[in-house]
């Protein structure tokens, strides 16, 4: 008796003869009952957005393909991105590195000297007024 499903009666299904003989032997492979068995195929076919009619492929190698087509060109993104920005912003970074590591004397930062006189205006009136 399958877990989950004790109280639950039995239905009749009619399907062709031939589909039946290869429904029990697929059963048997999966070591499933016949309920089990339906009921895991409908359960992968919802969760995995597929349908029955769609053709995968030998082994799924169309899939397969399509994954590294996208991860190649996730990669070809990454690398132009990494060329036309990653590396000059780097490269501009070191030259201003170097030049600073080579002239010790020039200082990094300037200061500006504030003003304690009064500003011109001032003094012209200043001087007029003398």
């Amino acid at each position: 008796m399958d877990k989950g499903f004790e109280k639950e009666g039995f239905v009749t299904l009619k399907i062709k003869q031939s589909v039946a003989k290869q429904f029990k032997s697929y059963s048997k492979r999966l070591g499933k009952s016949h309920s089990i068995s339906l009921l895991l195929m409908l359960e992968f076919f919802d969760r995995s957005g597929l349908s029955p009619e769609e053709q995968l492929g030998p082994n799924m190698q169309t899939l397969e393909l399509a994954i590294k087509r996208r991860l190649n060109a996730m990669i070809a993104i990454i690398k132009d991105i990494e060329k036309h920005q990653t590396k000059p912003t780097a490269a501009m970074l070191q030259a201003l590195f170097e030049s600073a590591a080579t002239n010790p004397q020039s200082p990094m930062r300037v200061e500006r000297k504030e003003n304690t006189s009064a500003p011109k205006f001032q003094e012209r009136i200043i001087n007029e007024r003398e």
